[in-house]
């Protein structure tokens, strides 16, 4: 079921609270600090964006991606996925991706990498849908719990 109230748009600092409240009431998000999610509004030399899901004027998920430009090529990741659990299928998670996948491809990015836990089944669902594909598994990557990193990856172009 899609939200037709379902608007994906570019973080303001006076968002950042919420992002890390949200953030911390999902297991699975890295938990990062109010300080991290500043920086990447304030352009700290690395290209990234932060970009929010709002459902009828409420935070509904945010997703954080990263080029880095290494000579001639861009490369792109896509850094967190997060969205509130009374929200997931229902188009937020797809909306955040498709936006950073856009962006990073603004940014001049080719294909836009990721890394996601083996267990997670609804994500991993989720980026083959979008078009990712498996391109390797880093053993016992995650922990708390330990868990692998299958890594994922698209072509934009």
């Amino acid at each position: 079921m899609k939200l037709p109230e379902l608007r994906v748009r570019a973080a303001a600092v006076g968002d950042i609270a919420a992002v890390v409240e949200l953030e911390r009431g999902i297991a699975e998000a890295p938990h990062w600090n109010e300080a991290d999610y500043g920086a990447i509004l304030c352009g700290s030399g690395v290209r990234r964006c932060l970009l929010l899901a709002d459902v009828g004027g409420e935070l509904a998920g945010f997703a954080v991606g990263k080029v880095v430009v290494a000579g001639s090529e861009a490369l792109a990741e896509l850094e967190s996925v997060a969205v509130r659990s009374d929200m997931r299928r229902k188009g937020v998670g797809s909306a955040l991706c498709e936006a950073v996948a856009a962006w990073c491809l603004a940014q001049g990015a080719a294909e836009l990498e990721l890394e996601v836990r083996s267990c997670s089944i609804d994500a991993l669902r989720l980026y083959e849908r979008l078009g990712f594909e498996s391109v390797g598994t880093r053993r016992a990557y995650y922990r708390d719990p330990d868990d692998d990193a299958v890594l994922m990856r698209l072509k934009l172009i």
